[in-house]
C-alpha cells in the first residue's frame, strides 16, 4: 500500500464531509419551542 491509499481516501472522506456540513448549514433551523395558545386556561 505504498501508493497513499489511506491518506487519499481520507482526503475524499474530509470532502465528503465539508459538503455535509455545508448543505447542513443552510437548512433551516427547527422551531423547538411549544406553541401556546393564547388562552392559557385551555
Amino acid at each position: 500500500m505504498a501508493d497513499n491509499f489511506l491518506e487519499k481516501h481520507y482526503e475524499e472522506y474530509e470532502a465528503r464531509k465539508a459538503a455535509w456540513f455545508r448543505k447542513k448549514r443552510h437548512l433551516p433551523k427547527a422551531n423547538r419551542s411549544p406553541q401556546r395558545p393564547d388562552d392559557e386556561a385551555l
